[in-house]
């Protein structure tokens, strides 16, 4: 599990070391198209501060994850997915799917979603 900043892919996005198609930008948070993606709008959204889980979210962090979520409502109007439905996802963990440790949420939109997810 890479649990520091220095070996994070999301922050060498983040440090414009790793490419990434980025489609959103505010003071806490950055977008970006998935590069595997699962729907036909897959996007990743990260705050700019590393937090490696969900269970490393503490009471200080309120702000930035909820700036997640809001960018997650402007991201979907902007990709189109807003009125018919789209899903915001995340993980916790490898046996939750987590494979970047640096928590992130997923939207994904453009088609019916199933539900249980799996």
């Amino acid at each position: 599990m890479a649990d520091s900043k220095a070996d994070c892919l999301f922050c060498s996005i983040l440090s414009g070391d790793v490419p990434a198609d980025i489609i959103f930008e505010s003071e806490t948070a950055i977008a970006f198209r998935d590069i595997n993606p699962q729907a036909p709008t897959h996007v990743i959204i990260i705050p700019r501060q590393h937090i490696p889980t969900i269970n490393d979210i503490s009471a200080d962090d309120q702000t930035i994850v909820g700036s997640l979520y809001t960018a997650a409502s402007t991201i979907a109007v902007a990709e189109g997915v807003a009125d018919d439905g789209y899903r915001v996802v995340m993980n916790c963990n490898a046996d939750a799917g987590q494979s970047v440790f640096h928590i992130h949420l997923h939207l994904l939109g453009g088609r019916a979603l199933g539900w249980p997810p799996g």
